[in-house]
């Protein structure tokens, strides 16, 4: 199989592990000559914010895709990508975290999916759930969990 197109699954708790995931996508797209397509998953509540206070006229003429491209994570991450000679595109999404990355997978025919987690408890885990849980257990191809600091 072929490495040709990663998802990068970022959300509103990954600003803080940029670093981690952009040098993990960049060691594995770069030698491989892969795409990556940067998503972000929004769920209605951080949607209808982040539409807010972008000024958008309303969450229903506002496009997932072009409110993902605006979000601060996302163009962090373009700018590494574009540093490193990486192609690259942005797709954005609104609902349940992991089944809309599993989704975005499957309309990407993606051959890898990137996660960023933090350390959690079995406990943590099974009380709070775990969207890197969801989409390891259901992505249609191999899942890279990357653990921030």
């Amino acid at each position: 199989m072929a490495l040709e197109r990663i998802l990068l699954a970022v959300g509103p708790n990954d600003k803080d592990r940029i670093d981690e995931l952009a040098a993990a996508v960049t060691d594995i797209a770069g030698p491989a000559g892969a795409s990556v397509v940067i998503a972000h998953v929004f769920t209605d509540d951080e949607y209808d914010n982040v539409v807010d206070r972008l000024e958008f006229a309303s969450a229903s003429e506002a496009d997932p895709d072009e409110v993902a491209d605006r979000h601060t994570t996302v163009r962090e991450l373009e700018d590494r990508f574009s540093d490193a000679g990486i192609d690259y595109s942005v797709r954005g999404a609104v609902g349940n975290h992991g089944q809309q990355i599993v989704d975005l997978a499957e309309e990407e025919n993606a051959n890898l999916v990137v996660v960023g987690g933090r350390k959690r408890s079995p406990t943590g885990k099974a009380v709070f759930g775990s969207t890197a849980q969801e989409v390891m257990l259901n992505a249609p191809c191999p899942v890279t969990f990357v653990r921030g600091e």
